[in-house]
C-alpha cells in the first residue's frame, strides 16, 4: 500500500483529481475534513483548543464555534500559530488511526490518498505520506474557477497570498499535473498518474 499527498492551491483542481484517483480505485482521505472533525464534539482537539482560547470559542454543542475561533486567529499570527501546534498533531493522529484501520482491513488499497489544502505549507501528515503530486493551473485561470464557484474575487487573492507559490510547491514534488484544460484533459492526466502510483507502489519507483 502507498500513501500519496496530494496537493494544489485554490482552484488548481486538486479534489477533483482526488475525485477522479477514487473512481480509479484510491482510497481518499480529506484532511479539510478531518480538520473540522477533531474541532467538532468530542474531537481530539476540542478540550486543548478551548483551555487555549478560552470559552468564547466554545459552541453550544461542546465543539469549536469555528467563526468565534476564526475572529481570532486569522488576525493575530501568534494565535494561528498556537491553533496550529494544537490541531495539526490532533489531524495527524487521525491520519495515523485512519492509515492503520485501512491497512488492517480485509482488502487493504493499493493507493492512499491523502488530500491536503496546506502540504507545501505545513509539516501535517509528514512521515505519513510516500509520494507528493501537485496540481497546478495558471494563476489567472485558478481565480475564474474559485469565482466562479461563488467566492469573491478578493477572497480568492487573500487566500493566494497565504497559499504556498508554484514554485513552492513543484520543490517537493514527485510528480505535477498541470490542470489547465478541460475535464478530458485532466482524466488523461490522472490515468497516467494512475500508472505511476500503481508502478510505484509495486516498488518500481522512489520512495521518501
Amino acid at each position: 500500500m502507498i500513501v500519496v499527498g496530494l496537493t494544489g492551491g485554490i482552484g488548481a483542481g486538486k479534489s477533483t483529481a482526488a475525485g477522479m484517483l477514487a473512481e480509479r480505485g484510491a482510497a481518499v482521505i480529506d484532511v479539510d475534513a478531518l480538520g473540522r472533525e477533531v474541532q467538532m464534539p468530542g474531537g481530539r482537539a476540542v478540550d486543548a483548543v478551548l483551555a487555549e482560547f478560552g470559552p468564547a470559542v466554545e459552541g453550544d454543542d461542546g465543539g469549536i464555534a469555528r467563526p468565534a475561533l476564526a475572529q481570532i486567529v486569522f488576525a493575530d499570527p501568534a494565535a494561528l500559530a498556537r491553533l496550529t501546534a494544537i490541531v495539526h498533531p490532533a489531524i495527524d493522529a487521525e491520519l495515523a488511526n485512519s492509515i492503520s484501520h485501512l491497512s488492517r482491513s480485509h482488502r487493504p488499497p493499493e493507493i492512499v490518498v491523502l488530500d491536503m489544502a496546506v502540504l507545501a505549507e505545513s509539516r501535517l501528515g509528514r512521515g505519513l505520506y510516500e509520494m507528493v503530486v501537485v496540481v497546478e493551473a495558471p494563476v489567472e485561470l485558478r481565480i475564474e474557477r474559485a469565482v466562479a464557484r461563488g467566492m469573491a474575487r478578493d477572497d480568492v487573492l487573500a487566500r493566494l497570498a497565504n497559499q504556498a507559490s508554484d514554485d513552492e510547491r513543484r520543490k517537493i514534488a514527485d510528480v505535477v499535473i498541470v490542470n489547465a484544460g478541460d475535464r478530458v484533459e485532466l482524466e488523461a492526466a490522472v490515468d497516467g498518474l494512475w500508472l505511476q502510483l500503481s508502478a510505484w507502489g509495486a516498488g518500481y519507483g522512489p520512495s521518501r
